[in-house]
């Protein structure tokens, strides 16, 4: 499966850095901004791998309200 995000980067020390805009805590930096592309693919996918479910018998949900301002 593919999806589709947007990168915002700029140049700081002649490093491209970026980040993904639709997912916060997705950042990286590379050389070029090929280099910051393809890292910024691997810093997804360990953010994806990170939170993937862990099997566990005890884990318990509930649903909750949260009131936003």
């Amino acid at each position: 499966m593919e999806r589709q995000f947007s990168l915002e980067y700029w140049i700081d020390d002649k490093w491209y850095v970026g980040k993904l805009k639709e997912v916060p805590g997705v950042f990286s930096q590379g050389e070029t901004l090929d280099e910051l592309e393809s890292n910024i693919r691997d810093a997804y996918n360990l953010m994806v791998e990170d939170e993937a479910p862990q099997e566990r018998p005890d884990i318990q949900r509930k649903e909750i309200t949260v009131h936003v301002a």
